[in-house]
Protein backbone atom coordinates (compact mmCIF):
# COMPACT_ATOMS: atom_id res chain seq x y z
CA UNK A 1 0.00 0.00 0.00
CA UNK A 2 1.64 3.47 -1.15
CA UNK A 3 0.70 6.27 1.55
CA UNK A 4 0.41 10.04 0.25
CA UNK A 5 0.03 13.53 1.28
CA UNK A 6 -1.13 14.22 4.51
CA UNK A 7 -0.99 10.61 5.78
CA UNK A 8 2.42 9.96 5.04
CA UNK A 9 3.45 13.29 7.10
CA UNK A 10 1.00 12.00 10.03
CA UNK A 11 2.88 8.44 9.67
CA UNK A 12 6.28 10.05 9.07
CA UNK A 13 5.94 12.54 12.82
CA UNK A 14 4.73 9.47 14.51
CA UNK A 15 7.68 6.96 13.27
CA UNK A 16 9.93 10.05 13.97
CA UNK A 17 8.55 10.33 17.33
CA UNK A 18 7.19 13.91 17.09
CA UNK A 19 3.97 12.64 19.03
CA UNK A 20 3.61 13.02 22.79
CA UNK A 21 0.94 10.88 25.13
CA UNK A 22 -1.69 13.56 26.85
CA UNK A 23 -0.73 13.26 30.61
CA UNK A 24 -3.29 11.63 32.49
CA UNK A 25 -5.20 10.13 29.60
CA UNK A 26 -8.12 8.52 31.32
CA UNK A 27 -9.29 11.96 33.07
CA UNK A 28 -8.91 12.84 29.00
CA UNK A 29 -10.64 10.04 28.04
CA UNK A 30 -13.73 10.55 30.55
CA UNK A 31 -13.65 13.91 29.25
CA UNK A 32 -14.12 13.78 25.68
CA UNK A 33 -16.86 10.83 26.61
CA UNK A 34 -18.45 13.79 28.16
CA UNK A 35 -18.34 16.11 25.50
CA UNK A 36 -19.71 13.21 22.50
CA UNK A 37 -22.53 12.35 25.53
CA UNK A 38 -23.98 15.81 25.52
CA UNK A 39 -24.12 16.44 21.97
CA UNK A 40 -26.02 13.55 21.15
CA UNK A 41 -28.57 14.39 24.18
CA UNK A 42 -29.99 17.53 22.30
CA UNK A 43 -33.41 16.99 22.34
CA UNK A 44 -33.70 21.49 21.93
CA UNK A 45 -32.88 23.97 19.74
CA UNK A 46 -32.17 27.53 19.98
CA UNK A 47 -30.82 30.59 18.08
CA UNK A 48 -28.83 33.10 19.54
CA UNK A 49 -27.36 36.32 18.08
CA UNK A 50 -23.09 36.96 19.18
CA UNK A 51 -20.56 39.30 18.28
CA UNK A 52 -19.17 37.91 15.38
CA UNK A 53 -15.99 38.85 17.78
CA UNK A 54 -16.82 36.60 20.23
CA UNK A 55 -17.85 33.90 17.68
CA UNK A 56 -14.35 33.74 16.41
CA UNK A 57 -12.84 33.62 20.01
CA UNK A 58 -14.75 30.59 20.88
CA UNK A 59 -14.35 28.93 17.44
CA UNK A 60 -10.57 29.42 17.98
CA UNK A 61 -11.24 28.02 21.51
CA UNK A 62 -13.30 25.05 20.10
CA UNK A 63 -10.14 24.38 17.71
CA UNK A 64 -7.88 24.15 20.55
CA UNK A 65 -9.73 21.58 22.17
CA UNK A 66 -10.75 19.40 19.16
CA UNK A 67 -14.41 20.30 19.63
CA UNK A 68 -17.32 21.99 17.25
CA UNK A 69 -17.28 25.41 18.41
CA UNK A 70 -21.30 24.52 18.53
CA UNK A 71 -20.67 21.80 21.00
CA UNK A 72 -18.18 24.09 23.40
CA UNK A 73 -20.75 26.87 23.53
CA UNK A 74 -23.25 23.98 24.48
CA UNK A 75 -20.88 22.61 26.97
CA UNK A 76 -20.15 26.08 28.50
CA UNK A 77 -23.70 26.76 28.73
CA UNK A 78 -24.91 23.04 30.16
CA UNK A 79 -21.30 23.74 33.21
CA UNK A 80 -23.07 27.82 33.96
CA UNK A 81 -26.62 26.20 34.15
CA UNK A 82 -25.37 23.40 36.60
CA UNK A 83 -23.19 25.77 38.64
CA UNK A 84 -19.94 24.39 37.47
CA UNK A 85 -19.23 27.73 35.89
CA UNK A 86 -19.83 31.02 37.65
CA UNK A 87 -19.19 34.91 36.42
CA UNK A 88 -16.09 36.17 37.50
CA UNK A 89 -16.74 39.51 39.97
CA UNK A 90 -16.65 42.78 37.96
Amino acid sequence: MKIKGEDKEILEAYEGGAFKSVPNVKKEVVRYREYAKSTLRKNKRINIRMSESDIVHIQRKAVENGLPYQTLISSILHKYANGNVVEKPV
